[in-house]
């Protein structure tokens, strides 16, 4: 069984990863690469002590970003609030959370790229919103109920019309 532990590492030190097994701090490094876009280093470990194998990410840290919420509070740019969102919209659908991750890479990127260092959420959910729409429409459908807060059958009746239209 494998592992995939994601960190935001301060400094390079390949000793202080936590084994997700036995919770030993050393491990060995078996093989380091970068992924295709040159940002993320894909490590793979084998525990010291109990021989398991899992995988951990480095990536730079980049500039704070905070997202602005529809009641006007602030809150620091959550990549795993997003994969967690994203991970049960596409629950028992042909995503792979290769696409999921993929999908927040590409939002992540685009957002330090062109943002600054506020965001409204709405932007971020209508961004998700199209690129789901565009992998798996029930996936989208569970996404927008969510962001959008349907409350009654007609909000979902309304939505499902207008993707069969489209």
């Amino acid at each position: 069984m494998t592992h995939q532990v994601w960190c935001v590492r301060f400094y390079l030190h390949p000793k202080c990863m936590k084994c997700p097994f036995c919770d030993n701090v050393e491990d060995k490094v078996l093989e380091s690469r970068e992924t295709d876009d040159g940002e993320t280093i894909r490590r793979r470990r084998e525990c010291g002590s109990c021989r398991g194998r899992f995988t951990s990410y480095e990536r730079i840290e980049e500039r704070p970003l905070l997202v602005i919420k529809r009641d006007g509070r602030r809150e620091q740019f959550s990549r795993e609030k997003l994969i967690k969102g994203l991970l049960r919209a596409c629950e028992k659908r042909p995503v792979s959370a290769e696409t999921i991750e993929a999908l927040v890479d590409e939002l992540e990127r685009e957002l330090h790229r062109e943002a600054g260092r506020e965001v409204m959420s709405s932007k971020i959910g209508d961004w998700l919103m199209e690129r789901l729409q565009a992998h798996d429409k029930v996936a989208y459908i569970r996404f927008a109920s969510v962001y959008r807060k349907f409350e009654h059958v007609s909000e979902f009746l309304k939505e499902v019309k207008e993707l069969t239209a489209s």
